[in-house]
């Protein structure tokens, strides 16, 4: 296999010496003139050194590095790193009679960035995004087949690489067909629609999170804003909840949060509620106190360092909003997955919606994603999902 060649300024190797696997166009002193995004290129330092092996692509992040010595990236390289993936979620019990979804590989927390890869009962949801990791799809998928459990490979990259590589890739099955879209966690089952679904179809990554609100749940009236596929409303409903109304303003997502809720507990479950409706319209027209317990985890408010300021202050207008209304006594799980957002300027959004509002509030717990999405210690960046339990007089 031939490797392209990138050479850096002097000095700009530092960072990669302590394995951070970012090479930025601005540290490139030289590269091959013939080199083409998704292309396999050795690193090298000013002075000769080689650093390491990653792939290219267009934009500030022009390498992702995948290794850091000459080892050769192959079928042998990828089949390693998955059964490293995978033997950690078995360390962690990802795998258990009462659960099959979990996330496999978690970009640059499992040293392949680039791929995330998500199980669910036995199908991989495998998405690319990079050019290199779209390259390898068929490779990979059929290194995914051999893991314990996985039957079938679902590679869903339509709207996850980057539009100006041009490779207009299609949602398909590599390895097998559609045998369930069923998922079990922590007991409750779960139909994920990873053929059209957001992301890969469920939101493995609040897991432990909705495991909390379960505990908080008993005999409240619980809000469910951007349900989704209504997880925390499944989870709130088992945790013995009074009521339980799930907010989206897609009526799909709220069709497939009913079908959850029936999948669980039946066609006649009273509790239950559901509406399509804008999320902040919905927060302005219900009645104060009518609920004491409130979940607010809105899609991402910016996916880029240029809608940080927009983002702040949708985030602070959100929690105002819900903090206005909350009844005396209740619990506020609010959270960000926004990776542009840090968990301080998240936690001051939620502060200065609660000092506008005047409430007393307290922080309970600091949330922040499960084990199965691993932050590379050298890597910060990974660290996407920030979450806050707040308890409001």
């Amino acid at each position: 296999m031939t490797y392209k060649t990138v050479t850096l300024k002097r000095g700009k190797e530092e960072s990669l010496k302590r394995f951070h696997p970012w090479v930025f166009s601005g540290a490139i002193a030289a590269a091959d003139d013939t080199i083409e995004e998704g292309d396999l290129v050795t690193v090298y330092a000013s002075d000769g050194t080689l650093i390491g092996n990653g792939h290219s692509q267009i934009g500030s992040i022009a390498v992702r590095m995948l290794t850091f010595d000459d080892t050769a990236i192959d079928e042998a390289f990828y089949e390693q790193r998955l059964n490293d993936a995978y033997k950690m979620r078995q360390a962690l019990g990802m795998q258990r009679e009462d659960n099959n979804a979990y996330r496999l590989v978690h970009g640059e927390g499992d040293f392949l960035p680039g791929l995330v890869v998500d199980i669910y009962g036995p199908t991989a949801v495998m998405q690319a995004h990079s050019p290199c990791m779209h390259f390898a799809r068929n490779i990979i998928a059929q290194a995914l087949a051999k893991l314990p459990g996985v039957h079938n490979v679902y590679y869903k990259s339509e709207t996850t690489l980057p539009y100006m590589a041009h490779l207009d890739p299609v949602n398909d099955y590599i390895v097998g067909s559609m045998e369930t879209d069923e998922a079990l966690e922590n007991g409750l089952r779960f139909h994920v629609d990873w053929l059209k679904g957001q992301k890969t179809g469920f939101f493995v990554d609040q897991r432990e999170n909705r495991r909390l609100l379960e505990h908080y749940s008993r005999g409240r009236k619980v809000l469910n804003m951007f349900c989704y596929t209504g997880g925390f409303s499944v989870y709130a409903l088992r945790g013995d909840a009074q009521l339980v109304h799930s907010v989206d303003s897609s009526a799909k997502a709220v069709r497939l949060t009913d079908d959850n809720v029936t999948l669980n507990f039946g066609d006649n479950e009273s509790r239950h509620k559901s509406y399509a409706e804008d999320a902040f319209k919905f927060l302005d027209n219900m009645e104060k106190d009518a609920y004491d317990l409130i979940i607010l985890d809105p899609p991402a408010f910016a996916k880029h360092k240029s809608a940080l300021r927009n983002a702040l202050i949708g985030y602070r207008r959100l929690n105002a909003k819900a903090l206005e209304k909350i009844a005396p006594g209740s619990i506020l799980f609010t959270f960000s997955c926004s990776q542009a957002v840090n968990k301080e300027q998240f936690r001051l959004a939620v502060f200065s919606a609660a000092a506008q509002t005047r409430r007393r509030v307290r922080i309970l717990h600091q949330l922040t994603q499960p084990a199965d999405h691993p932050i590379n210690i050298y890597h910060p960046e990974g660290e996407y999902l920030k979450g806050l339990v707040l308890y409001v007089e």
